[in-house]
């Protein structure tokens, strides 16, 4: 149930913050904007890929899924894993389909049928204007497997695995520059889990040997988990003490859910996003500092969503069946608008987050659903995540807020207002996204914009609804969507509008 705001989050309490382009947190790279499609229940089949259905292309890719992807603006996809990737063989998944074998899949107890492989995937992204982010199996396999798949992909002709490759037929290398050394090889539950030393020396040894292959390549090391790992940072430290200099990022994984009807502490997730990439930061440096490097590390947030995970029990019964409905969870406004927080905790660490990928893209804990041999349809999370890859490309500003605040449970005081903003420089025009935390009162907001040229608002749109359970469904896809905003007004250097309660907000000025 909704808890009682505290008396701190007054209806005449307002929140307020400065723009202004001489203090700017940095460019986005545009990889902030990527998904995750792994092998996983129905992500893949009769997600993106089902041969036979009305919208199929001659691939067997759901062109109605492709225009839903495209509208999205979805930037690079992360693939095959996951979990899944720690057990996979990706020469099971190349050449004539009808001749790959079937494999069993740990991670999910499934059955894997191989149909679609690495030549599907690489002509998936291409079709959806993506970029290709190739996972390595270093759960079950090594150094030996990962340069073989480098070679077959990237090599352009004359070598064994690249004239198979276009034996398959596919002339053309398929160009993969990013690439992840392994998924959450801290993990328990991951097949050929490591210590932080195993992992470090083989992520090492791997990049070293993908050097020489192609010294240009982005490669990024495993972080932990999540936050509340007992290793955390402490692995992080070792695995960077023996990669700094062979690779590029390093990875963060974090999921969100509504825990025993505190909504208060949901609505604040952003605030545990934020300290997880300022700690990583933090361990980066002091790694980068003790080796006396000039080097930075970046992150790549590989995998963030809402996910009920209490809702998902390894208990359940999974008779190795192919593609199952796994991890479909049906998202609410509430969930959008949690969202739209942590894609502003991204944008505003976008200085060192230069990759971040939705997990995932198609049905499972997705923004797009699919029926077998039916319709496609947004979820609520939709909504904010293709505003926010539509209109924040550029420079993010820094944005200081001096707003109420209330208490939770799970992250004390909390500021109300979660905001930030970013500039196109080549138009002078800014947006700002905005979320109102407050479940039952507006909140007035006011924007001092006297060292930005902007004259006019071009438009504000927010998602709300007065039913915070309210969802998208294939009987109602349309329920939630997104609406224009009221009273919003720009007028002697200052925008100055209200905020619905509990709502994401974005704010166009031209």
């Amino acid at each position: 149930m909704p808890q009682t705001p505290s008396p701190s989050a007054s209806a005449a309490a307002s929140a307020r913050f400065t723009l202004d382009p001489a203090f700017a947190v940095g460019e986005v790279n545009p990889r902030l904007f990527g998904s995750f499609v792994e092998h996983l229940g129905r992500c893949v089949y009769t997600g993106i890929h089902e041969p036979g259905h009305p919208a199929a292309d001659e691939a067997g890719l759901r062109t109605d899924v492709l225009a839903l992807i495209r509208e999205l603006g979805v930037s690079v996809i992360r693939y095959p894993g996951g979990n899944f990737v720690s057990g996979y063989k990706w020469e099971d998944g190349v050449g004539p389909v009808e001749e790959r074998p079937r494999r069993l899949d740990l991670a999910w107890r499934s059955t894997e049928t191989n149909r679609f492989g690495l030549s599907e995937y690489i002509d998936f992204v291409r079709k959806v204007d993506g970029e290709p982010m190739m996972a390595l199996n270093l759960g079950t396999r090594g150094v030996a497997d990962a340069l073989e798949l480098q070679e077959y992909a990237n090599h352009p002709s004359g070598t064994a695995l690249a004239d198979l490759r276009i034996g398959h037929g596919d002339k053309d290398p398929h160009g993969i520059r990013l690439w992840c050394l392994g998924n959450e090889m801290d993990g328990p539950w991951q097949t050929g889990h490591k210590t932080a030393e195993e992992y470090g020396r083989l992520a090492a040894e791997t990049a070293r040997a993908m050097r020489q292959i192609d010294p240009d390549v982005e490669l990024v090391a495993c972080g932990s988990s999540n936050q509340s790992m007992p290793t955390f940072a402490t692995w992080e430290a070792t695995v960077l003490q023996e990669t700094y200099d062979l690779v590029d990022h390093i990875s963060l994984h974090a999921y969100y859910e509504e825990r025993d009807g505190d909504r208060d502490s949901f609505l604040a997730s952003a605030v545990d996003m934020e300290s997880f990439i300022e700690n990583v930061v933090a361990t980066c440096d002091h790694i980068g500092a003790r080796l006396k490097s000039k080097k930075k590390i970046n992150l790549s947030f590989d995998e963030w969503n809402v996910w009920y995970q209490t809702h998902y029990h390894r208990a359940e019964p999974l008779n190795w069946e192919e593609a199952p409905r796994l991890l479909e969870d049906n998202y609410s406004v509430t969930d959008a608008v949690v969202v739209g927080s942590l894609l502003i905790a991204l944008l505003r660490h976008a200085d060192r987050v230069t990759v971040a990928c939705l997990a995932q893209l198609v049905n499972v804990i997705a923004p797009i659903m699919t029926e077998p041999g039916g319709p496609a349809w947004r979820q609520t999370t939709f909504y904010p995540f293709a505003q926010a890859s539509a209109h924040g490309r550029g420079r993010v500003l820094q944005v200081n807020v001096d707003s109420p605040t209330y208490e939770t449970a799970g992250y004390g005081e909390v500021p109300l207002l979660h905001a930030t903003a970013v500039l196109d420089e080549s138009t002078g025009a800014v947006t700002v996204f905005a979320v109102n935390r407050d479940q039952h009162r507006p909140l007035p907001l006011e924007i001092a914009l006297h060292a930005l040229p902007v004259t006019r608002v071009v438009e504000h749109t927010v998602l709300a609804d007065a039913d915070p359970e309210a969802r998208n469904t294939l009987t109602d896809p349309e329920r939630v969507t997104p609406h224009p905003g009221e009273d919003t007004a720009l007028a002697d250097g200052a925008l100055r509008t209200t905020l619905e309660p509990m709502s994401w907000n974005v704010i166009r000025l031209a």
